[in-house]
């Protein structure tokens, strides 16, 4: 007997009945679920739909329309079956269906599905039509002269933003279902010449390979794709930005946009390209370049600072000033607690409050910094919990650490874990824990693209792009391939 968990395969039957019978079956009746039964030029036949998934004045009069106009003296269900699958143009979409799994998949992804009876395949018809959210600003990949236009939810809308601004024979999209029981929409999308065919290979048998029962979003499908789980740093890119998208794959890499997720995938990825945005090709050269360094100089402050000021304090004082050794002595003789443990609990509190503006509403979230960095802030330093020298470093600390979004989650725990590193051994301490986090980083090696490339191994043309940004008359007789980073396009 068909059941929601044995359907997948299961042929179509011929009679209408039996297969109206069968669908019902298998969803349970869904109250979603509408079939309609109708015939065509004296053929029964049947349309299955799922409620708030098309567009309903569209079905109504095109598809239902043309239809119920269709009428041919002593047409049979053959006759029937080839007007619908060669003599119509009822959507720009039209797909055969042999299988209830495939029916059903096409049916909640917004098509339509005719049955004819004594024909054991349907005939899906797209006629999506369901709410969605307008393209608007990205929400996390802010610039200042660049595109306004981010990713949506909806995959397909996300496809048309990439072929708009690619507009080549060469772009390719290869479309996937993954999800056991989600069956996710999955596009992997490539420029064909640029992107080497074992990375589209690879990618492809890494997503037919995952076999969870839902996948959501796009962190359930990163994980499946990067080869060193145990790295701090992740080896797939994220963009919610279609121009940074396109731009990624036009340096040969592989990009993947998944259902219901406004953030598209790219790999294979390096450290580097962390620290770049689109607003470095809109302004001049030489400013470019001293945002790039500026971020870069971010990242350490904002990993390795905290730590560094709790190692020296601690157990190198030498290397203040006399005078403003004396300040940092006197501020600190009414703290209870050590220095290492008072940075470590405000870097905690700093975080807590960051999370919960984030998770607020909008219009409650600012407040939150506000109260959190005002009030309670000063209110420490005035109740001898804290130093007025520990909010000053936290301050530089928080600012800097949104320069660079995209490497936040990294830089988080890095930051805890310098601050217990010089703590405990002081300098020594930074030491080690710099050298874990080279190695970690260097270990990195995904589709024979070193993570840490263009530095190690160098390429001293890429290395300097990666550093700053050449003059457009110069990147215009260079082509950009991600996959000479290893070392042999030096």
């Amino acid at each position: 007997m068909l059941s929601y968990e044995n359907y997948e395969n299961e042929p179509i039957k011929k009679g209408l009945y039996d297969k109206i019978t069968d669908i019902r079956t298998i969803c349970s009746n869904t109250a979603d679920l509408n079939i309609m039964e109708v015939e065509i030029s004296g053929v029964k036949c049947a349309v299955v739909t799922i409620e708030a998934m098309l567009l309903t004045l569209s079905i109504s009069q095109e598809m239902f329309g043309y239809l119920m106009n269709f009428n041919v003296r002593n047409c049979d269900a053959d006759g029937v079956f080839k007007f619908l699958t060669e003599q119509s143009l009822l959507s720009t979409e039209r797909k055969t269906v042999y299988t209830y799994g495939e029916l059903l998949r096409l049916a909640f992804s917004g098509f339509g599905v005719v049955l004819v009876d004594g024909i054991e395949k349907g005939v899906a018809f797209g006629v999506q039509g369901y709410d969605k959210r307008s393209v608007t600003e990205p929400t996390n990949d802010i610039n200042v002269k660049g595109s306004k236009e981010g990713f949506i939810e909806v995959v397909r809308t996300n496809i048309s933003l990439v072929r708009r601004k690619l507009k080549t024979a060469a772009l390719r999209f290869e479309m996937l279902q993954v999800g056991e029981k989600s069956k996710t929409d999955v596009v992997i999308a490539y420029i064909a010449g640029r992107a080497r065919q074992d990375y589209v290979d690879e990618v492809r048998k890494k997503l037919k390979g995952i076999k969870l029962d839902t996948v959501l979003t796009s962190g359930y499908i990163s994980a499946f794709l990067e080869q060193d789980k145990k790295s701090i740093f992740s080896s797939v890119f994220q963009t919610e930005r279609p121009d940074v998208f396109c731009a990624k794959l036009n340096e040969g890499r592989v990009g993947i946009l998944i259902e219901g997720t406004p953030f598209a995938l790219l790999c294979p990825s390096i450290f580097t390209e962390n620290f770049a945005t689109i607003d470095d090709y809109v302004s001049k050269p030489f400013y470019a370049t001293y945002i790039r360094l500026l971020k870069y100089l971010c990242f350490f402050v904002t990993i390795a600072i905290p730590g560094i000021y709790v190692a020296l304090a601690t157990y190198h004082p030498e290397t203040f000033s006399h005078n403003l050794l004396l300040n940092l002595v006197a501020s600190e003789e009414a703290t209870p607690y050590p220095l290492y443990v008072e940075v470590f609990i405000m870097m905690i509190f700093y975080e807590i409050m960051r999370e919960a503006g984030i998770r607020l509403p909008r219009a409650v979230g600012g407040a939150v910094s506000i109260v959190g960095g005002l009030i309670i802030g000063d209110a420490a330093v005035k109740s001898g919990l804290v130093s007025g020298a520990i909010l000053i470093v936290i301050g530089i600390t928080a600012t800097a650490s949104f320069v660079v979004p995209s490497i936040n989650e990294q830089t988080t725990i890095l930051r805890l874990a310098f601050i217990l590193a010089g703590g405990i051994s002081g300098l020594f301490g930074i030491g080690l824990a710099t050298t874990f986090v080279i190695f970690n980083v260097c270990s990195m090696d995904d589709f024979g693209v070193p993570y840490t490339a263009p530095i190690s191994p160098f390429t001293k043309r890429a290395f300097f792009h990666s550093m700053g940004r050449a003059d457009f008359k110069k990147l215009e007789k260079e082509t950009s391939d991600i996959s000479r980073l290893n070392g042999a396009g030096r």
